[in-house]
């Protein structure tokens, strides 16, 4: 049996947490990366891994070896991607961690562009509104949605957004339209639970910096759950442009407040180091910071 191969499956399970998922990233059979683990176990004559009916967890020679087989796949990674760069052609596994919303909307039609330009690059995408830690969860790249990126990390400006204020005209109709920030407090809110100021709004306008603390009818942690609320005449959100853009451009929301200026926040690619950056990293960020030159949201 390949050494590489019963390695690439055991890691493979361990990190996906099941031999289901470990086959499908690996595009093989359930029974292989069975066969494969169990190989591996019975050649080290050792266990590495507690298999019960609801969960994997790694004994403490499966978490010592797991280590040291995480350095020599990455090693061999690093010196696939080195060998790549001499010769320009872009080639291996990049794992990349994005937003849902965006990574939905604007990320997924991305993607199929990319690796047909590159055609031995893999793509390994989770979805998270959760900020993710680069090194520890094994991530080459993340996109982020921030003011600032985290100060340890490298970061390539993509674009920026605002966030607008709006709700419909069925909402609108029925309550009235808010003439000034302070207005806000008596109206339905809809919250984004990750949104850092939480439920204290800021703005800018004619008078200067106003904040409002909003009393929030529904929080939710996820932008399109906000949407669809408003959208079913529920309420006022306050939502990224890149969101809310083909709404507000078919009448179906209505911005509010536009003599009040709302935060604009930036759209970061980050990653951990320059140092020793895989080709196919560098390539996909280049596409990336081309692809968002002229957003479809700020046309």
């Amino acid at each position: 049996m390949d050494k590489f191969q019963e390695m690439q499956s055991f890691v493979a399970v361990v990190d996906s947490g099941s031999f289901v998922r470990a086959a499908e990233s690996l595009d093989t059979s359930k029974a292989a990366v069975s066969r494969h683990v169990a190989e591996l176990e019975q050649r080290l004559g050792a266990r590495l891994l507690n298999r019960t009916t609801r969960k994997l967890s790694m004994t403490d020679e499966g978490q010592a070896f797991y280590l040291r087989c995480t350095d020599l796949l990455n090693a061999l990674d690093e010196a696939e991607s080195e060998l790549s760069s001499r010769t320009g052609e872009a080639a291996g596994l990049l794992r990349i961690s994005a937003p849902v919303t965006f990574g939905i909307l604007h990320l997924a039609p991305l993607w199929g562009e990319f690796l047909r330009l590159h055609p031995k690059v893999t793509f390994d995408v989770s979805l998270s509104d959760r900020t993710v830690d680069l090194v520890e969860d094994g991530f080459d790249v993340a996109i982020r949605i921030s003011r600032s990126p985290q100060q340890n990390l490298i970061a390539r400006k993509l674009a920026s957004t605002r966030m607008v204020l709006c709700a419909s005209p069925g909402y609108l109709k029925r309550h009235g339209t808010p003439k000034h920030p302070p207005d806000l407090a008596s109206h339905n809110i809809i919250s984004y639970s990750y949104w850092s100021s939480r439920d204290e709004w800021e703005f800018v306008g004619p008078e200067g910096a106003v904040s409002v603390k909003t009393r929030p009818r529904l929080h939710a942690n996820s932008g399109d759950t906000c949407r669809a609320a408003a959208l079913q005449h529920q309420g006022i959100i306050m939502q990224p442009d890149f969101l809310v853009y083909e709404d507000l451009r078919s009448g179906s929301l209505k911005q509010i407040l536009s003599a009040y200026r709302t935060v604009e926040i930036d759209i970061y690619a980050v990653y951990s180091s320059r140092k020793q950056l895989p080709l196919r990293l560098r390539y996909l960020i280049d596409f990336l910071v081309k692809a968002f030159r002229k957003p479809v949201w700020q046309d």
